[in-house]
């Protein structure tokens, strides 16, 4: 496999997110030193691959951000979020 980077256009999007799971990302990208959009690239491809994402290092450290952040969804919760009511 060589370095050469892969040309790609990108777009910009307007995604909503559960807040927690944000911060949790946002967090895991600076400590990669990424962004926000590499790393969700990265997590997608992986998945559609059907890979793992991170390392044993990088899970530790994922699952010690979700207790700072409060994120207790797992992804038996994926397909059962439902936004509160505003009011």
């Amino acid at each position: 496999m060589d370095n050469i980077g892969r040309n790609v256009e990108r777009v910009q999007t307007g995604i909503r997110i559960e807040k927690r799971l944000l911060k949790v990302l946002k967090a895991v990208a600076a400590l990669h030193d990424i962004t926000l959009g590499d790393l969700i690239e990265g997590i997608v491809l992986h998945a559609f691959d059907g890979k793992v994402p991170f390392d044993d290092e990088s899970l530790a450290k994922i699952a010690e951000l979700k207790g700072i952040f409060g994120l207790d969804l797992t992804a038996a919760d994926s397909h059962r979020l439902v936004e509160k009511d505003p009011s």
